[in-house]
Order: C-alpha cells, then structure tokens, then sequence
C-alpha cells in the first residue's frame, strides 16, 4: 500500500533524498567507503558541506557578511544558544505556542526578556500583530511557524531591532529577506533533513557583542571560524541536507516551493471548510501552510479513533494531533505531493458520506 506521509517531524523527505542517502550510506561518490566512516576533513565530505552551504545561500538569496553553519543540537539547542550570544540586557519575544514559550524559558536565564505580544488568552489560535516592539532590546525573537497549534507568520517584519527566528518547520518554503534578521535557525528534521541537524544563519558582525564567557560548543563565533568543524558534525544529515538543497534547486527554487504551499493548503483548508463534520482551529488569516490543524464539530467528536483508523487503511499516515491539542494534524512540507493531500481530502469526503 503506498503511505501519505503527514508526520510533523521527522518527516516526509522527497524520494531521492532518501534513495541518495541511502547509496551514501553505501558508498559515498564512488569512494567506495560509507559517509558514516569517512572523516568528515576527507576531500569527499568537505565538498558535501561546501555546497550545502553554498546552495543555502543561492536558494536563500543571504547577502554577505552571514555564515551558515550545520550544527548537532536541534532548535532546542538554539533556544540556550541564541541568548548566550545576543543577549546583553533585554530581548523581546513573542509567545506563539510551546517552542516560542520554551525560548522563552531559555533566555530568561541570561537577562530580562520582554514578552512583547502573546496569544496565549485564546490558546495560540491567532498570531499577535500590531505590537510595539521596544527600542531598546537586543533583538526580536519569534516562531515563524507553529507546528503544535498550527499557525504561521508568512512575512519578514519590519524592526526597530534585529530580528531572530526559528524557522525549523518552514525554510524554503518561502522567500525571506535575511538581512532583517541577525540569526535564523532551526532543526532540519522537518522541512530539510533527518533529526539530529540544525542549521543556523547568523550575521557575523553581530556576534563578539555579549560580555559574558560562552562555553565553546555554544559560541557562535567559534563554529564561524571553524566552518562548522570545530567537533565532528552529524554528517549523515548533512548529506542529505545538500541532496534535499539540490532537489530545491531543481524544482525551480524558493518561489515554487512557496506555490506549492500555498496551493496544498488551499486544497486541504477548502475541504475542512466544506465538510460538515470537520472544522479549523485557527484564525483563516493566520493558518500555518505547514502544519494544518482541524477537528471534528462537537456532534461528531466521539468518531475521533475511528477516522483515524479510516485514514491508516488508506494509507494515511502522522494526522493524530500533537498530545496537547488533540484532534489531527497534516504536515505539509515541501516534499509532500499533492497527490497525497488530494488522497486526505478523498477520505474526509468519503468519512462525511458514511457518518454525518
């Protein structure tokens, strides 16, 4: 049976990612050793991460003066990391959901941070807009996209102050203008690679600025010096990094990626409005391209596990929802097809015929 692979993370990667890993883990470029034994200072793997580098920024248009870094961790790493390298006195936040909340948590052990706007009153269904920002931080921090409740930021702010975001379930899914922004970062297991990968975008002249002692894994500047080598790096999903950064490219870059966001939701989000059993949980204005949130109406809430179990025999698999929220979850990442969302929209369409 084919599987329509909605999981939120790690997640669905395009097909010849993971067939280019796979003969990788084989034998890497005709070396005739793995990418899991070969020293990641070998010729071989420094061309994997010279161009994954350079094609990040190709695809993401970044100007100079940034450096892009492939580093173990995940986001939650950068949650400590990012206030240990920016933060002086203040930063400004906003709280859109649990990773935001847990940044949040994170940078209150290095200065006093500023929850500038929130949307926690109506449980994270809105984002926050038209906040002051305070002059006076060292910089912005916010989650573009918010996987748990599903809503998502579709443009780059304007700042008084440096912005800083987590990007995790949405880079090259739309176009960004990187110079608004001190730092971008993420875990790649999302929209780019397998776990165990962040990558991080950080403006050069913007570190060295802090007073305090930063440990060397957390200093920012080091892995600038040393181009992500300063420890070995997760180099299996470096690689596959660079052939999802390839397969960007092919498809015609950023600008399409973007399209087909735009035109899975579309698709997804018309049929929950339509149906009479599902509905959204988010405001329409704000809902996440990524990660599309529904439930069942009230009436029909007691057909959950059901549903479930009517989706997993077609196939369908990830649309449980996060334990906090409950009711499902589709994660459309770049490498979904359409094929497979049209297959989800099929099975509510039927699931509705059969019950309401």
């Amino acid at each position: 049976m084919v599987k329509h692979n909605f999981y939120a993370g790690p997640s669905i990667l395009p097909r010849e990612v993971i067939e280019a890993t796979a003969e990788a883990v084989l034998n890497l470029n005709g070396s005739g050793l793995s990418v899991l034994e070969i020293s990641h200072r070998s010729k071989d793997f420094q061309a994997v991460i010279d161009e994954a580098r350079s094609l990040f920024h190709e695809l993401l248009s970044i100007p100079q003066g940034y450096t892009v870094l492939f580093l173990g961790g995940g986001a939650s790493m950068e949650f400590c990391r990012v206030p240990f390298n920016f933060l002086k006195k203040k930063a400004a936040y906003l709280d859109t959901g649990v990773w935001a909340h847990k940044a949040i948590k994170e940078a209150k052990a290095f200065g006093e941070v500023d929850i500038t706007a929130s949307s926690e009153d109506k449980k994270y269904s809105y984002l926050p807009k038209n906040f002051k920002i305070p002059a006076d931080a060292d910089y912005l921090h916010f989650t573009t996209n918010n996987t748990v409740y599903g809503t998502e930021y579709f443009e780059d702010f304007d700042s008084p102050i440096p912005l800083v975001a987590d990007m995790s379930s949405d880079i090259f899914s739309r176009p960004i203008d990187v110079s608004k922004y001190i730092c971008i970062y993420g875990g790649a297991q999302k929209n780019l690679a397998p776990s165990g990968l962040s990558f991080v975008i950080v403006k050069d002249d913007a570190l060295e600025k802090v007073d305090r002692y930063i440990p060397t894994m957390l200093n920012y500047k080091v892995h600038v010096d040393k181009e992500s080598m300063f420890n070995t790096p997760p180099v299996l999903p470096i690689y596959s990094a660079l052939m999802t950064l390839r397969w960007i490219k092919k498809q015609g870059g950023v600008k399409v990626m973007e399209q087909r966001a735009i035109d899975r939701a579309h698709l997804l989000y018309g049929e929950i409005d339509r149906n009479s059993m599902f509905e959204g949980t988010v405001a329409h204005e704000d809902r996440s391209r990524m990660n599309v949130r529904f439930v069942l109406k009230p009436e029909y809430q007691s057909l959950e596990g059901e549903f479930l179990k009517f989706a997993d025999e077609r196939g369908i698999v990830g649309i449980k929802g996060h334990r906090i929220t409950g009711g499902f979850r589709a994660s459309l990442y770049n490498a979904m097809p359409m094929s497979s969302v049209q297959v989800l929209v099929d099975c509510m369409k039927e699931f509705e015929k059969l019950n309401s």
